[in-house]
């Protein structure tokens, strides 16, 4: 490296008490890196996660801490130059911005390409961010209600068990993840990340959610969040169109698949390029899309069953000793298949949280969880799932779909077809009995007791069964008769994908559609959605659209 250059590293590896001050990170950064002050210039926490290991031993729980450090232009010692050998400290990618993207030629012309984009959800909010920062004229429509109103329709259903299919907890400003509890965390490592986060906290969440590893901003955090994450996209030219479904593409004559307009509920809009983020149950809009000739195929997607627990038996399970020093605790728990039987893992896990009923159409059930930021409920709950593959449902693009509104049937019709969900002790799930008691739970609508294990298919029955013993074998109880399975959980991912090109994230076949997120089988999550997001519409701005550019 050119040492009149500052230079960018990753730092892991340190250790903090719990009630350490944030400049004790600075302190020992200095210390590991055998340098004086001066040549610290900046210091960027990336990821704080709490590190339990020994603590049933009596090692006090710490945090463990991983930094982004800027160094001075000829910064040197020996301890650092034996970092840089071991690997233990590696260059950094400086964070990425929304603005300032590469342009075609089309976007540079005093007549900028209109585009349109369907859904409010992180993909569609974020992208059309991106694209209003770099100067293009952006509709972002939702069939849904903003939130406001969406709120006073989720108090209608919770009253009157019948759910509005336009404005619900799947349809709405801030698409599903409104309702969940804003889970931050993603597997996937994007230098993007940090700018979202960023516009995340100055529309109100917490500062943490920049480095907290199981970051969460809490759905009555959200719910501040998300009117002023919207004031922002108008102050930068994005115009919203609420109560506004898409219905039909409108084509050029010819052979060329292009989009010239989009057929609306309120009315025909004028578009050049639409990037199309409905969300993973827009089942209509899919099914309109694929008789228009939008390519889709089945992929494998995951579902299973919320598991709910008190949660003074997960700190307990956790932390320990130390569980009333510590916030509520969370798990992410995985079994791996193995000897022909399948795998499972734990999903959207909620500390402190309820279990709510996350349906658009009448007939049908699907559970999910939330939290608020205070984490203040005295359950804890998540989804146990496992994946179920075209093998086992077919390989035509709506096989999947076709099979998990089967499910959704079933255990709806098992409730009592009123949204009452069934349920079943862990313990008498492993037995292959009814439970004749249900422990209290937080789920809206109550629990009645059923049969779990005949309701639902393998391979997800065994894999449950094999992963409740895995799991309480490190989280004793887990598997125990405190725990309570309700059903079914099935929107985690999405059955169904549109091909699209790897480089120009066009729809094969298609010239200016871009699919994008969870509803066109890219995401599974609120981070990994925006990021899919926000790279297909820079992909949009660099490939551009096809029309000629103004003069």
């Amino acid at each position: 490296m050119n040492s009149e250059v500052q230079e960018r590293w990753k730092l892991h590896g340190l250790e903090l008490a719990l009630d350490a001050p944030r400049s004790a990170a600075r302190e020992q950064v200095l210390a590991r890196l055998g340098l004086e002050p001066g040549k610290l210039v900046s210091l960027r926490w990336l990821k704080r996660s709490l590190d339990l290991r020994g603590h049933r031993g009596g090692r006090a729980p710490r945090w463990s801490l991983a930094v982004e450090v800027v160094l001075a232009p000829g910064a040197k010692s020996r301890k650092l130059a034996q970092l840089k050998k071991s690997g233990h400290l590696r260059p950094a990618p400086p964070p990425e911005e929304l603005a300032g993207c590469e342009l075609a030629s089309e976007f540079r012309g005093a007549r900028a390409p209109r585009l349109v984009v369907v859904g409010s959800g992180p993909a569609g909010t974020f992208a059309a961010l991106c694209l209003a920062l770099n100067g293009v004229r952006v509709s972002l429509i939702e069939r849904g209600a903003r939130l406001e109103k969406r709120s006073k329709d989720l108090v209608g259903f919770h009253r009157s068990r019948e759910p509005n299919p336009e404005s619900n907890l799947l349809f709405g400003e801030g698409g599903a993840g409104t309702y969940s509890d804003g889970k931050l965390y993603t597997r996937v490592d994007d230098p993007l990340e940090v700018c979202l986060l960023r516009e995340l906290v100055a529309a109100g969440a917490r500062e943490d959610i920049l480095w907290d590893a199981r970051a969460h901003i809490g759905t009555d955090r959200l719910h501040r969040v998300l009117p002023a994450l919207r004031e922002r996209l108008e102050e930068v030219g994005v115009r919203y169109s609420f109560d506004t479904r898409l219905e039909k593409l409108i084509l050029a004559p010819g052979p060329e698949r292009r989009i010239v307009a989009i057929e609306t509920n309120g009315g025909e809009i004028a578009c050049d390029g639409l990037l199309f983020a409905p969300g993973h149950s827009a089942e209509d809009t899919w099914r309109t899309l694929h008789a228009q000739g939008v390519p889709f195929e089945a992929k494998p997607f995951q579902l299973g069953v919320r598991i709910e627990h008190p949660q003074e038996l997960i700190d307990s399970a956790r932390h320990g000793q130390w569980a009333n020093r510590l916030d509520a605790a969370s798990y992410n728990l995985v079994c791996k298949a193995g000897g022909g039987l399948s795998g499972a893992h734990s999903f959207c896990m909620c500390p402190g949280g309820k279990i709510v009923a996350s349906v658009n159409t009448a007939g049908l059930l699907c559970t999910n969880g939330m939290s608020n930021s205070t984490h203040s409920s005295p359950y804890a709950n998540s989804a146990v799932v496992t994946t179920y593959s075209p093998e086992l449902f077919g390989s035509e693009p709506f096989a999947g779909l076709d099979f998990r509104r089967r499910l959704e049937e079933r255990f709806f019709e098992a409730g009592g077809a009123d949204y009452t969900a069934p349920a079943q002790v862990a313990t008498d799930f492993l037995a292959g009995r009814e439970s004749s008691r249900l422990p209290a739970c937080s789920y809206t609508f109550g629990v009645r007791p059923e049969r779990i294990d005949c309701l639902l298919p393998e391979p997800g029955k065994s894999a449950l069964a094999r992963a409740l013993l895995r799991f309480d074998h490190s989280l004793p109880g887990f598997g125990g008769p405190e725990a309570l399975l309700v059903g079914i959980e099935t929107r985690s991912s999405g059955p169904l994908r549109i091909p699209r090109d790897p480089i120009s994230r066009r729809a094969r076949g298609w010239t200016n559609l871009w699919p994008v997120g969870e509803g066109a089988g890219y995401s599974g999550g609120i981070m990994s959605a925006a990021l899919d997001g926000v790279r297909s519409a820079q992909a949009l701005l660099r490939v551009g659209v096809g029309v000629r550019a103004g003069p």
